[in-house]
Order: C-alpha cells, then sequence, then structure tokens
C-alpha cells in the first residue's frame, strides 16, 4: 500500500496513473492532492496525469529509470543495510576531491567511481565532492540542467548504487558533499510550472526563468528545496552540499531561505550527532553567507572564493583577458593568500565598480580555495588544464600555495598527477534547437578571453564526453606519478603541522618584492617561500630546517636557502616525535653549490 501525494495547486484535476490505470486524486485545501492504492510499494512505476493530459513525472519522484520523461518508481530509503558506523568529519582540516561521476571511473557509474577511493584515501582527501547526479535530460552532462532533484541519475545507477558509494567512502574514512542545483532547473523536460508556481518571472537568472522563493506560493517552493536538502543528508548520508550560484538565489524574505535552510541543517545534524556542512557558491565576494545569523549572516559553513583561483592563475600563466584582467600582479597573490578575496569592497576594472565585502572576522576554512575546478576548466574554449597551461615547476608552486594555504583546499579530479584529458563541457539535449543554443552561446562567450570559438569541441557530439574519462594509466608514467608524490607529500605535511591547519587568518603574513618576483608566506612558525623571477633568490634560513621542496636543486648555500626560479621551498622547526611528516630532504653541502647558478 502507497499513499500519493503531489502539490499542485493549478490543475483542476490530477490522476496518478499507474500502467494501465489511472487513479483518480483527492483535492486538499492547501494545494495538495492524495490517493490511496493497495497494490503500489517500493518498484511501483507510477505518474501524474494533471488535467487529463500525458503523465509527468512526480516533482519528489526518488528515481527515473527511464530518463527525465519516464515514469517514477517508488524508492523505499529504508531499506538499504548501511555497512559503515560512520560518525562524520569535521570541514576545517580537510582536503576536498572534486570529481565527476561520468567521468572519473571508465564505466562513468556509481558503482565505478568506487574504484577511485583507494586512490583518494592514499592521496590523503578527507572529502569527496560529486558535481550534481539529480536527474537531468539526456545520458550524458555536468548535471547543471536538473528536472529532478530528488531522483539520482539513471544512467550513473541506482538509489541503492548511489548509497553503495557514500557508504564506501565512509569506510574509506571520506566524508562525501553533493553539489546541488537550486538556483533554476534545465531548459528541457522540466513540467514544474505545470503543477504549480515553482518559478517567477520577477528575477531572471542567466539560465533561464527564477525559482519562486519570495512570491505567492512560494511557502511550498521553498519547503521543496529545503526537503530535497533533507533527503541527500538524511537518506543517502551525505555529509554536506555544496550550493551552485546562490547569487542567482532571490529572495527577499526577512528570512532568507539559505539562512532557513542552515537552520535545519543545523538541527539534522543534531539529531544525527554527525557534522554536516553547506558550501556555498558565490562570485560576489559577500560575507553574508558565512557570517552568523546572530551577525546578520545566513550561517553557511564555508564558500567558494574565485580571487583566490583567479589571482593563482593568472600569476602563473600570464593570461589577462576576460574577468583574468583584474588578476595578475604579486601584490593580489599576496593579498587573496592572507584572507581568499582580492576584491573586499574595492574598485574592480573588469565589473567597472566596487565589489566584494570585507572578510574580517572569518576564518579559512570558511573560503574553500583551488588551482582547478570544474568551472575554471571546463569553461574554457578546449577545457584544457592547468596541466596543458603550465610547466612541470609551476604546477609544483600552485599545488604547494594550495595545500598550504589556510583555506580549504579543493582539488579536481586528475589534478594531483597532472592529467592530460582535458574537461570540456559536453551534453546531450534531445532538442536540436537547444543543442544549437548552447553551442553558439558558449562560442560567443569565449570572444572575452580572446580564444578562437573554432577551438570548442562540439558540446553534443558523444567524443566530447569520451575525452574527458580521466586516464589512470597516466598513473604509471614518471612525471605523473612525480607530480603525484608531490601532492601526497604536501598533504601529509599539512596534516602533520598545526601551522598548516590553524584556522586563525591573523596568524597568516605574506611578504613580497615584485620587482624580483619573489614571495614569502609564513604561517605560525613554517614559512614557505616561492621564486616566481627570473634569477635565483638565496632566502635567508636561519636556525629553520627544509620540510619540503618542488626541486632537488634547492638546498642550503652560504647566507640561506637557494631557490631557482620556479621553486617553492618549506622550511619551520622540524616535525615533532611521531609526525608523520614526509623525511627532512637532505641538502647537499654549501661547497658543493654555486648560489648564482644553482649548479
Amino acid at each position: 500500500m502507497h499513499e500519493f501525494k503531489v502539490w499542485a495547486p493549478r490543475p483542476e484535476r490530477v490522476d496518478v496513473v499507474l500502467g494501465d490505470r489511472k487513479l483518480p486524486m483527492r483535492r486538499c485545501d492547501d494545494g495538495w492532492w492524495t490517493a490511496t492504492d493497495f497494490a503500489a510499494g517500493p518498484g511501483t512505476d507510477y505518474g501524474f496525469s494533471l488535467n487529463e493530459g500525458q503523465p509527468r513525472a512526480d516533482p519528489r519522484s526518488n528515481f527515473q529509470p527511464f530518463g527525465s520523461k519516464g515514469a517514477s518508481r517508488l524508492v523505499d530509503h529504508g531499506a538499504y543495510a548501511w555497512a559503515s558506523n560512520w560518525r562524520g568529519r569535521p570541514l576545517a582540516g580537510s582536503v576536498i576531491y572534486e570529481a565527476h561521476v561520468g567521468t572519473l571511473s571508465p564505466a562513468g557509474t556509481f558503482t565505478g567511481a568506487i574504484e577511485a577511493l583507494p586512490h583518494l584515501a592514499d592521496l590523503g582527501a578527507g572529502v569527496l565532492e560529486l558535481m550534481p547526479v539529480a536527474e537531468f535530460p539526456g545520458s550524458r552532462g555536468w548535471g547543471y540542467d536538473p528536472v529532478n532533484l530528488f531522483a539520482p541519475h539513471h544512467s550513473y545507477g541506482t538509489p541503492s548504487d548511489l548509497k553503495r558509494l557514500v557508504d564506501a567512502a565512509h569506510g574509506h574514512g571520506l566524508a562525501v558533499i553533493l553539489d546541488v542545483v537550486w538556483n533554476h532547473l534545465g531548459p528541457s523536460d522540466n513540467y514544474l510550472e505545470e503543477f504549480g508556481p515553482y518559478f517567477t518571472t520577477r528575477y531572471q537568472t542567466p539560465w533561464g526563468a527564477a525559482v519562486n522563493f519570495d512570491g505567492p506560493g512560494s511557502d511550498e517552493v521553498r519547503r521543496f528545496v529545503i526537503s530535497n536538502a533533507m533527503m541527500w543528508l538524511r537518506d543517502y548520508r551525505f555529509d554536506g552540499l555544496r550550493v551552485d550560484a546562490v547569487h542567482a538565489i532571490y529572495d527577499t524574505s526577512a528570512t532568507h531561505v539559505l539562512s532557513e535552510l542552515a537552520a535545519r541543517v543545523s538541527a539534522l545534524s543534531a539529531h544525527l550527532g554527525r557534522p554536516l556542512y553547506l558550501i556555498a557558491e558565490s562570485d560576489q565576494n559577500d560575507p553574508r553567507l558565512v557570517r552568523a545569523p546572530g551577525l546578520g549572516g545566513y550561517g553557511l559553513d564555508s564558500c567558494w572564493a574565485d580571487d583566490w583561483h583567479h589571482c593563482v592563475h593568472a600569476t602563473l600563466t600570464g593570461e589577462n583577458s576576460g574577468y583574468y584582467q583584474d588578476y595578475g600582479s604579486l601584490e593580489g597573490l599576496a593579498k587573496a593568500l592572507r584572507q581568499a578575496w582580492v576584491y573586499d569592497g574595492t574598485y574592480s576594472a573588469f565589473r567597472r565598480r566596487t565589489h566584494g565585502g570585507s572578510p574580517a572576522g572569518l576564518s579559512g576554512p570558511q573560503f574553500v580555495v583551488c588551482t582547478q575546478n570544474h568551472d575554471q576548466v571546463g569553461n574554457r574554449a578546449a577545457g584544457d588544464r592547468t596541466s596543458a597551461l603550465l610547466s612541470p615547476a609551476r604546477l609544483r608552486v600552485a599545488a604547494a600555495l594550495l595545500l598550504t594555504s589556510p583555506f580549504t583546499p579543493l582539488i579536481f579530479q586528475g589534478e594531483e598527477w597532472g592529467a592530460s584529458t582535458p574537461f570540456p563541457y559536453f551534453t546531450d539535449h534531445e532538442d536540436p534547437a537547444l543543442a544549437a543554443a548552447v553551442r553558439d552561446g558558449r562560442r560567443s562567450e569565449f570572444s572575452a578571453f580572446g580564444w578562437d570559438p573554432a577551438d570548442m569541441p562540439d558540446p553534443q557530439n558523444s567524443a566530447t564526453f569520451w575525452q574527458a574519462k580521466l586516464d589512470w594509466a597516466e598513473l604509471s608514467k614518471p612525471a605523473h606519478a612525480e607530480l603525484l608524490t608531490w601532492y601526497r607529500d604536501l598533504i601529509r605535511l599539512r596534516a602533520s603541522r598545526a601551522d598548516l591547519t590553524d584556522p586563525r587568518l591573523d596568524r597568516v603574513t605574506v611578504t613580497c618584492d615584485p620587482a624580483a618576483g619573489r614571495l614569502l608566506l609564513r604561517r605560525g612558525e613554517t614559512l614557505i617561500a616561492v621564486n616566481l623571477g627570473a634569477e635565483d633568490w638565496t632566502c635567508p634560513l636561519g636556525a629553520s630546517s627544509l620540510l619540503a621542496t618542488s626541486d632537488s636543486r634547492i638546498g642550503y648555500v652560504p647566507g640561506g636557502l637557494l631557490l631557482p626560479p620556479d621553486t617553492v621551498a618549506i622550511f619551520g622547526p622540524p616535525p615533532g616525535p611521531g609526525s608523520d611528516a614526509p623525511p627532512i630532504p637532505s641538502a647537499p653541502p654549501a661547497p658543493d653549490r654555486n648560489p648564482h647558478t644553482g649548479h
């Protein structure tokens, strides 16, 4: 027996469609409809017919085995037998690993992704972040055009398969975050507006109609979204949610929906007895996202800091087109290393206005930073990674800046070994007009960066998707293996030194010499020296010891430590007894080195 329920204030009649049967539903006063079927249960396929029209998927469908146009299937979330007695792990001090289920493994499924978990555990990552998995049209895509928010995408596997992935990750000591999209829904197979006022014309997002969070009928829309969050955290045991593009979640209510969400997640965390976190994606540099409610904030746990990425990228690559024109100076990089945001109420030439707010009073873990992520790689014309843009030496510098920062580091799949596979944008739209509009729209955007649109692979071509799959065989090749060792050592060093996980930003100091291309970052007693200049740098060392170096040419010389161009050294007091830090590298004696040539 199952009681079917659906919120549909717009139609005059709603029927449950069960194969060849139609079951009339009873309308309640609050816009909900109900009907009970004694033969229905887990595994039953169904849909809702509105005003005797074609069956539509349940807005809260837990599974769409035949895709977004097909029937919904009833799921018993209580039937899965969880193997791991997971009690969670805090976000602070962790390293996030962002992955796309369809390209992480050869199989491109939830089950296939399980095969990557030992690698992540060995790397030292603490959190696996999955790009969106909610049902979207077609068989392949990034997932940012969802239409069934409660259903895992059918091409990745079943709801039980997703639970097995989360369960297995917990068994490897990894927390799991899910990327969710609530600012808009996909442009095709999106039938929510036929049910009720899920969208509003008062606002417009870059991707279409805005979700109705503050207009007539918005109470149920807000419940819909918050119920979606509760389901992922409770029924699938995700440890957190990364909320996509919150600057496009428009809400003028006295209590913003993000604030309401944060309060509900906090209550669920207390009930479940394990930490749960919310991470916002926004390019607005708005401290209200993560400030406590008592200080006028929404109370989210962390937010992505695009400024940090842009500073590192522009400084190391020299790119200065598009939004990178605001970045690229060593002074800007030094500011980003201190406080994540460069634009904190200062003028942005790219935006031609003052941008951002002050991060004063915030802590390091309240920012997620990266040198690569799906957007920054995939929104390039060819989806080329940093490994195609930087020398091996500068890749090591980027990794050191990321993994010694006071913020929460995020690694994009394959970054740790310098994966050569690109990550271009790919789609599987059935509507030819929509496919052409997406293709043409992206090509026009690339002109702002000076890229040739002809270099963009066709998102609709299945080959574009297949070339994005990681090549795990690269791990056995020397150059890739060496970079992977560097990442592992840096993550181990980060975990072994309290200085490097200290959340206090007032204990971070950065000095730089823009003319010489030199930068010195101090985290308590740990120092990170970076030479991006054209000349060798003899950095005063004092009584400190080398902890990690990006180049075998780095070593002791009279008066300090010699760093050739494009190298980084981390030094400080030796690790304490029992530390699991990488061994301090042995340095050649001073007479064997020429301080001017490095040989």
